[in-house]
């Protein structure tokens, strides 16, 4: 019976990723329904400490962006790249990743899209060795920022074992390891697919007017636009935050409030600063509040809160109900393969298209089959899998960004722009990650 019921949560769960977002989440709801009142499974909390902490940080995020510090941010990745257009293969992925290392989220890079491509076919370089590696690097670098909602269940959930572990004990795995990562894929993409003189589909769309009027005099830019002042201001008063909670993680005598007492979690401490910040930014920049709910990183963010509501809800019931009878195989399993529980997490991202519901699914079933910290967190990168089937929002906006067709999804449809190169930055992430964890937390 567990194992049928197994079936029908991935049901479930591949049902609600066809519609995506809020759908994945209401399905899950319905899920969940079953579960208890038909399954008779007792139901556990729902996520709440993850739920806000993507409201805080995306409260923040978007009052940035609403500030005009995203601009600002893009008109300084932008100088970057068109400073060095011939690299632009090697150097727009870690512009990528490093926004979402600040930002916690990799729904920021949208804006930089054309942008990478512009300058790619302005030197002759197919779009699709920098773009398709800058999308998947956006996602990477999520186990690498302080603020994402992943890492900061990864530390409140073993912080609560009694460890010693802290948040930059984490970060120098995660961040060294998805670094290699991204590096591994740069390099990949240098030579990936044919030249532009050689690719019949390119030489084919610039026969069509329509396409060739696109690809040849559509010039994508940000710096003929003139920011305001606070635009910066607002990004140093983020950027600010952002050290702030990596210095209080790092001193636990910050966050104890009196003798004797147990320090403040890191989950807390993370909505705090975030809430303030948000409101710090707010009143220096003078922003106008209505514009916070209009941006994109406020829409993505409440439509991945929802999404993580409802699928770590119904799929933490599932494994509470399951995991006592399915316990010793599984240990077993992954004692003389640890490679496994990678894979598994690599799994459930594909289903569920989220880091952050990914690992609050998944890392309370490692810890109840006893595995090391060390491993758990030298696997984290294992938590983005999600670009193995092409639905997630930054890859289909990237295909829709490339005017020159290179980036697409094959007729084969596993075989798309995204596939060998987040396989390269996963798989030699979690390598990395699997020693570094071993190194430094082992």
């Amino acid at each position: 019976m567990l194992y049928a019921e197994f079936v029908f949560l991935l049901i479930a769960l591949y049902i609600g990723s066809r519609f995506g977002g809020i759908g994945l989440g209401v399905i899950s709801g319905i899920g969940l329904v079953i579960e208890v009142f038909i399954f008779k499974m007792p139901p556990t909390s729902p996520p709440i400490t993850v739920m806000l902490i993507i409201l805080a940080v995306v409260t923040c995020a978007s009052i940035l962006e609403a500030a005009g510090g995203l601009k600002y941010m893009l008109q300084i990745a932008e100088k970057i790249l068109r400073k060095n257009p011939k690299r632009v293969t090697l150097i727009a992925p870690f512009v990528t990743y490093f926004m979402t290392f600040l930002l916690g989220t990799g729904h920021a890079v949208y804006s930089i899209m054309p942008i990478i491509g512009d300058v790619a076919l302005k030197n002759g370089i197919r779009p699709e060795r920098p773009m398709a590696a800058a999308s998947v690097a956006s996602q990477i670098g999520i186990t690498a920022s302080p603020i994402s909602a992943a890492v900061v269940f990864y530390l409140a959930q073993i912080v609560d074992l009694g460890t010693d572990i802290t948040l930059m004990s984490i970060l120098l795995v995660t961040v060294p390891a998805t670094l290699f990562g991204t590096l591994m894929m740069s390099l990949y993409s240098l030579k990936r697919g044919k030249e532009l003189d050689d690719d019949e589909d390119y030489q084919a769309r610039l026969k069509d007017p329509v396409w060739r009027e696109k690809i040849l005099n559509t010039t994508s830019t940000t710096l003929n636009q003139t920011l305001p002042k606070s635009a910066r201001n607002a990004v140093m008063i983020f950027i600010s935050a952002i050290i702030i909670i990596v210095i209080i993680a790092m001193v636990p005598e910050i966050r104890t409030i009196a003798e004797g007492d147990k320090p403040i979690s890191m989950a807390v401490i993370i909505q705090m600063m975030m809430l303030a910040f948000g409101g710090v930014i707010l009143l220096v920049t003078k922003t106008d509040p209505q514009k916070v709910p209009n941006g994109v990183v406020f829409k993505s963010g409440m439509v991945a809160a929802i999404a993580i509501f409802g699928i770590a809800w119904m799929s933490d019931t599932y494994f509470q109900y399951a995991m006592p009878q399915f316990k010793s195989s599984i240990i077993e399993v992954v004692t003389l393969y640890p490679w496994t529980f990678a894979l598994a997490l690599f799994i459930v991202s594909v289903v569920v298209n989220s880091q952050a519901a990914t690992a609050r699914m998944m890392l309370p079933v490692g810890l109840a089959l006893g595995l090391e910290p060390a491993l758990l967190i030298g696997l984290m990168p294992a938590v983005y899998g999600y670009f193995f089937i092409p639905n997630y929002p930054s890859d289909i906006a990237t295909v829709n960004f490339d005017t020159s067709g290179t980036t697409k999804i094959g007729k084969w449809y596993f075989n798309h722009s995204f596939m060998s190169v987040g396989l390269i930055g996963v798989i030699s992430a979690c390598c990395v990650g699997y020693m570094l964890g071993q190194i430094i937390i082992g």
